[in-house]
């Protein structure tokens, strides 16, 4: 069995719902949303996977106390509580919220995503592997633009779910291949 956890910001927790319900093998209104054909990305048994917690993690709050990370870096703004990073800062914290919900679930896949003003940011770490990407839609959290905001959220959702899918079938070229997207081996 191998299990995934996430610790999702600008993603509000679609990718954790997404991998149970392919886990699951849930159809119809229950069924996946984003996933269609999973077979294409090779010959993996998703019963084999399980998904431990999925966290909508958006303040920095949540970060500190949830996730029990004592230092996170201090946003550049936070907005109601929740935390306002650079592209840059965004890496380092969907790296961070990756590793503490792995930490904290003993899980074998972790995943972190934040987003602030910029591309929004994906962590996928393994014992082996720390994968990171940033989606192709800039926006700014600070304007409050419901319609850029949404469009990064399901662009950094399908982006994640794709990488997910071609790491379980052990893909690493197509990830490779893909825009915005680096692969550091531990």
């Amino acid at each position: 069995m191998i299990r995934i956890a996430t610790a999702e910001c600008f993603t509000h927790g679609e990718i954790g719902r997404e991998l149970h319900t392919l886990a699951q093998g849930y159809e119809g209104n229950f069924g996946c949303r984003y996933i269609k054909n999973p077979e294409r990305y090779g010959d993996f048994d998703y019963n084999k996977l399980s998904v431990t917690c999925s966290l909508f993690i958006p303040t920095i709050e949540a970060v500190k106390k949830i996730l029990n990370v004592t230092n996170p870096p201090e946003p550049d703004n936070l907005i109601k509580g929740i935390k306002v990073y650079d592209e840059e800062g965004d890496k380092k914290v969907s790296k961070i919220m990756a590793k503490a919900v792995m930490e904290m679930s003993d899980c074998d896949i972790a995943i972190g995503t934040t987003a602030g003003v910029g591309h929004g940011a994906i962590a996928i770490i393994t014992k082996d592997h720390e994968i990171t990407a940033i989606t192709d839609v800039h926006a700014d959290l600070n304007e409050l633009d419901s319609e850029e905001l949404f469009e990064r959220s399901q662009y950094g959702i399908k982006k994640t779910l794709e990488i997910m899918l071609l790491l379980l079938n052990d893909d690493f070229d197509k990830i490779e291949s893909l825009e915005n997207v680096e692969i550091m081996k531990k």
